[in-house]
C-alpha cells in the first residue's frame, strides 16, 4: 500500500518520542512570540513538558474563546507568532479570523488527499467556498502541493459546475458530500457525462453510510477528512475506511468536555489538538468537537492513533452545510427584532440535506416578521433558513439556543 511518507508507518513509541521531543521547542516559541501564550503559559518550564501526562497539565485554549480574544486583540487574539509572516487572513462565521502562513501545504491537507488516491496530474474540482472562509484554500493548497491541477468551482451555480466538470474532465472532487451528490444527480438530469470523476475528498459535514453509498452508486469513491480552519488537518480516512487516522503534524487528546482531563480510550469526549505550526502555534486547542479513540491500528499500514471522526459538538455550536453556526449569531438575529421574546435554532436533515429552522416566540405577528427574520438569518449566519413563529412560552426552558437533532447512522 502506498503512503505519503515514512512518518505514517513509524513505530507508535517512536512517534510519541519524536513528537514530545519537539514539544518543548513549540512551547518556548509560543511563550516568546505570542501574547496569548506568554500569559496562558506563564511560569511553565517548556523543558518539563515531554510526556502526555505533562501536556495534559497545561491549560486549554477553547475555540469558543477566540471571538472575545480577537475582539480584545485584533485580528488573531495574540495567538499568531510575531516572527512569522501571514500570507492571507480569512474570516469564518462568528466572526473568527484565521491566518495562512507562507509554507506550501500549510494546513497539511496533502497527506489526507494522498490517502484518498489523489496523485500528481489529477484534475480536481474544488467546490468549497473560496469567499472569505478558508475551506477551499485548505484543500486547494494540499492539492497543489501534491502536483494536482485545481478548478476553483466554489459553491452554487450547480448547472455551470456540472458543465465545467464535463468540459475539462475532472477526475477528482473536493467539497461537501451533499453537494457532490447534487452535482452527480444534476449531471444525470442534464444528460451530461461525468464518467471521468472517480474519487473525492469530502469534509465540512457528516458523511453517513447512506450518502457514501449513494455517491458510490453514482460512480465516485469517497474519502473524508477532519480539518478545521484553525488547525488544518486533524485526521483522515484511508482506503481501509476504518476510522480516521490522526495527522502526523499534531497531537490529539480526547478529554472530558469542559475539563481538559483526558478520558479512557474509546470514551467519547472533546477533541483537543496541539499543532506544530510555527505561525499559529495552538497548544491544547479545544475544538468543541466530540470524538473517541478507536483501539488498534489501521489495516492500511498507517500506525498513528485512529479516532471515530466527528461525532457532534461538545457545545451548542454546530456545522450546517460545512459552515459553523454559533449561539452568538442566533442572539444577534434576535437583537435585530424586538418582537422576539425567545428563539431556538433547530438543525435537522432531509435525505442528507441540512436544514435550519429558527423557532421564535412572538405574539400577535405574522408573515411580515417571519420574512424579516429570515433575511436576518441569511445576513448574520450566511445560510438560508426557515422561520417558524410560535406562541410565547412554548419553547423548552432548557437553555438551548441551537438544537442539532440530526442523526449520523
Amino acid at each position: 500500500m502506498a503512503h505519503f511518507d515514512d512518518l505514517e508507518t513509524r513505530d507508535p513509541a517512536q512517534r510519541q518520542e519524536e513528537l514530545y521531543a519537539a514539544l518543548p521547542g513549540l512551547i518556548a516559541h509560543a511563550q516568546s512570540q505570542t501574547d496569548h501564550y506568554a500569559k496562558a503559559l506563564a511560569g511553565i518550564d517548556p523543558d518539563s513538558i515531554t510526556s502526555p501526562q505533562a501536556l495534559a497539565g497545561l491549560p486549554v485554549t477553547r475555540k469558543s474563546q477566540l471571538i472575545e480574544l480577537q475582539k480584545a486583540n485584533p485580528p488573531f487574539g495574540g495567538l499568531v507568532a510575531r516572527d512569522r509572516r501571514i500570507e492571507r487572513i480569512f474570516q469564518s462565521p462568528g466572526p473568527i479570523f484565521e491566518p495562512q502562513g507562507q509554507n506550501p501545504n500549510f494546513w497539511r491537507a496533502a497527506r489526507a488527499l494522498y490517502a484518498a488516491g489523489f496523485r500528481p496530474g489529477d484534475l480536481v474540482h474544488n467546490s468549497f467556498a473560496y469567499h472569505m472562509t478558508p475551506g477551499a484554500w485548505i484543500l486547494d493548497d494540499g492539492c497543489r502541493a501534491l502536483g494536482c491541477t485545481v478548478f476553483p468551482g466554489g459553491v452554487g451555480n450547480t448547472e455551470a459546475q456540472v458543465q465545467a466538470i464535463a468540459g475539462y474532465g475532472a477526475n477528482a472532487y473536493a467539497g461537501t458530500p451533499s453537494f457532490l451528490r447534487v452535482l452527480l444527480e444534476k449531471a444525470r438530469e442534464m444528460k451530461l457525462d461525468l464518467a471521468s470523476l472517480k474519487k473525492a475528498m469530502v469534509s465540512g459535514e457528516a458523511l453517513p453510510p447512506s450518502l457514501r453509498q449513494r455517491i458510490a452508486e453514482l460512480g465516485v469513491t469517497v474519502h473524508q477528512c477532519y480539518a478545521t480552519a484553525d488547525l488544518g488537518l486533524i485526521a483522515y480516512e484511508s482506503e481501509a475506511l476504518e476510522g480516521m487516522i490522526v495527522d502526523e503534524g499534531v497531537i490529539v487528546e480526547i478529554v472530558r468536555p469542559g475539563t481538559g482531563e483526558p478520558v479512557a480510550e474509546g470514551e467519547v469526549g472533546e477533541v483537543v489538538v496541539t499543532t506544530f505550526t510555527p505561525e499559529y502555534p495552538l497548544i491544547r486547542f479545544a475544538t468543541g468537537d466530540l470524538s473517541a479513540v478507536l483501539p488498534g491500528t489501521s489495516p492500511c499500514g498507517r500506525t498513528n492513533t485512529r479516532i471515530k471522526g466527528w461525532m457532534g459538538r461538545a457545545d451548542q455550536t454546530t456545522k450546517v452545510k460545512g459552515m459553523f453556526v454559533h449561539p452568538e449569531q442566533v442572539a444577534e438575529v434576535v437583537r435585530r427584532h424586538t418582537e422576539i421574546a425567545k428563539a431556538r435554532l433547530v438543525v435537522d436533515s432531509d435525505d442528507n440535506h441540512d436544514r435550519m429552522t429558527l423557532k421564535v416566540e412572538a405574539e400577535g405577528v405574522g408573515q411580515v416578521l417571519a420574512d424579516a427574520v429570515a433575511q436576518s438569518v441569511q445576513a448574520v449566519i450566511k445560510l438560508k433558513g426557515q422561520v417558524e413563529i410560535v406562541a410565547p412560552g412554548s419553547l423548552p426552558n432548557d437553555g438551548k439556543v441551537i438544537d442539532d437533532v440530526r442523526t449520523y447512522e
